[in-house]
C-alpha cells in the first residue's frame, strides 16, 4: 500500500478502517468506497485534507490502496 499524499510505503494500520503514514504524518480513514485524509495537528486533533484530494485522482488512489491491502 502507498500513501496517496507522498507515495511512501511506510503505512501503519491504527484501527479497523484507519491507517497512518509515517512518511508525511497523515491519517487515512476508509469507509466503504470513500477515503478521507487528515493531518494530525500538534495537539492530536485531526484537520481534514479532503479538499486537497478530489475527483478521479482520489478514486484511483483508493482503488490502488484497496487492491493492495
Amino acid at each position: 500500500m502507498k500513501c496517496p499524499n507522498c507515495n511512501s510505503k511506510d503505512i501503519g494500520k491504527i484501527g479497523s478502517h484507519q491507517f497512518y503514514c509515517w512518511g508525511c504524518f497523515i491519517e487515512l480513514t476508509v469507509n466503504g468506497d470513500k477515503m478521507s485524509v487528515y493531518q494530525v495537528e500538534e495537539d492530536g486533533t485531526l484537520s481534514s485534507l479532503d479538499d486537497l484530494f478530489f475527483g478521479e485522482e482520489m478514486v484511483q488512489d483508493f482503488s490502488q490502496m484497496h487492491a493492495s491491502s
